[in-house]
């Protein structure tokens, strides 16, 4: 059977599968058990097929996962998150669409802790949502920052998606994790500016209100008190990966016991809340590594049966630029990203992409960000765009999914401008991944 006939029985199987229902993990497992038995020596390539799941779901480079999500549980159900973005909204005075900087601002801290883009959704939607509409903004300038913002989460560490993407494409997870903070604080910064400007030029979009009268005490010090000792949570993550004075996996450790304490000094952490968040934690741990395993298997099937050879062969005899290829992967993720969620892409796109990356010279680790930029910006595309239907669970009833696409619009296109700017500048990616290695 040729390359090109096994890629299309695999991709077809999962596509089939999918269609008629079949969760995206076990349609994998299907293609797969099928793809082994067919071409990998039957019965005896089924038993290896398994004992490579085992390998893959028992890897030590894996442990960041359960650490990081358990961080931004605990963060999310012990309010102390909400005290932190209450702290940035004292702190943000008179400005054009002041609520709308506050999620951004807000957004951005919680992203640093959690790691989750649902998580930072629905609760920016269920805190800050409600109040703007109250003071009457419109829903061109409140609904697009919170979607926006909130896929900030699955670039900025501790983002398990990123150790997840790093662990299914063999990317070194400690450049992956340091080497998307600059283009997520890029990217951040144009969320800010944009906002600005667009209400100095129309300020109905953001009526300005009375804020009473606070000193500069009532203003400044829950700032000090609630957001600088949990960004030193963000500080202990990064740097000491990029210090050189812990792995990932350890970094991690290190984060979810800084996580616990702090939510041990503000008198927050319950033990109701401690269970509902290592619950929350066990139940997508296990979903991880069931989707680990049903990726990698996936990946070895394509190698052995060589249709991943076979397509890096026809990409690179095709004589493309190399800047053309990578668009065109980035397009198809884009695409993708339309009707599938995030999980579902990385899992069929990167065993076919990354034999392509590496064929043509291109850095991995620059390529995993991108991928994660543009897996952010699938994240509020129509039609099936997951945040747009979390934003639409928070919103007042009267808000309508047209009034939310118009929103987060203007947003894909900055995200989309940043992927452009990562492209012409790899450097900007490359710096923090650059000081591991010295």
């Amino acid at each position: 059977m040729e390359w090109y006939e096994v890629l299309a029985f695999l991709i077809g199987g999962l596509v089939v599968l999918m269609m008629l229902g079949l969760p995206v993990v076990f349609a994998f497992f299907a293609v797969n058990l099928v793809g082994a038995y067919v071409f990998m020596g039957g019965a005896n390539g089924v038993e290896q097929l398994v004992r490579n799941a085992m390998d893959a779901a028992q890897s030590f480079a894996l442990l960041p996962i359960p650490l990081f999500i358990l961080m931004g549980e605990i963060m999310f159900h012990t309010g102390v998150a909400g005290q932190a973005i209450d702290a940035v909204d004292r702190l943000i005075a008179r400005v054009p669409g002041r609520l709308s900087l506050v999620a951004v601002a807000g957004g951005t801290i919680f992203s640093s802790l959690s790691g989750s883009t649902i998580a930072n959704t629905a609760m920016l939607g269920s805190t800050l949502l409600p109040e703007m509409y109250r003071r009457g903004y419109q829903p061109a300038i409140s609904i697009g920052p919170i979607v926006a913002v909130g896929g900030l989460a699955m670039l900025i560490p501790p983002s398990a998606l990123a150790v997840l993407l790093g662990s299914i494409a063999q990317i070194p997870i400690s450049g992956l994790l340091v080497g998307a903070v600059i283009p997520a604080l890029i990217l951040a910064a144009l969320f800010v500016v944009y906002i600005v400007i667009r209400c100095r030029l129309n300020p109905a979009l953001a009526p300005p209100y009375d804020i009473g009268d606070m000193t500069w005490r009532e203003r400044i010090v829950p700032f000090f008190k609630y957001v600088l000792p949990l960004m030193s949570i963000f500080v202990v993550v990064v740097g000491s990966i990029v210090g050189g004075f812990a792995t990932p996996t350890e970094s991690a450790a290190l984060g979810a016991m800084a996580s616990l304490a702090a939510a041990a000094l503000y008198r927050r952490l319950t033990w109701a809340s401690f269970l509902v968040a290592m619950r929350q934690t066990l139940r997508f741990t296990v979903m991880t590594l069931f989707i680990i395993c049903g990726s990698v298997t996936f990946s070895q099937i394509l190698a052995f049966s060589e249709a991943s050879t076979g397509l890096a062969e026809v990409v690179i005899g095709a004589d493309l630029a190399p800047l053309a290829v990578l668009v065109g992967m980035l397009a198809v993720l884009m695409l993708l990203g339309c009707f599938m969620d995030q999980v579902s892409m990385m899992m069929i796109t990167v065993p076919l992409f990354l034999p392509v990356v590496e064929a043509i010279g291109y850095d991995t680790i620059a390529f995993g960000v991108l991928m994660l930029m543009v897996l952010e910006v699938s994240l509020a595309t129509p039609p099936f765009g997951l945040l747009l239907f979390v934003i639409r669970g928070a919103a007042p009833p009267s808000t309508t999914m047209q009034q939310i696409i118009g929103s987060v619009a203007p947003f894909i296109g900055l995200a989309l401008a940043v992927v452009a700017l990562l492209i012409a500048f790899p450097e900007l990616t490359l710096f923090l991944p650059g000081l591991i290695d010295r």
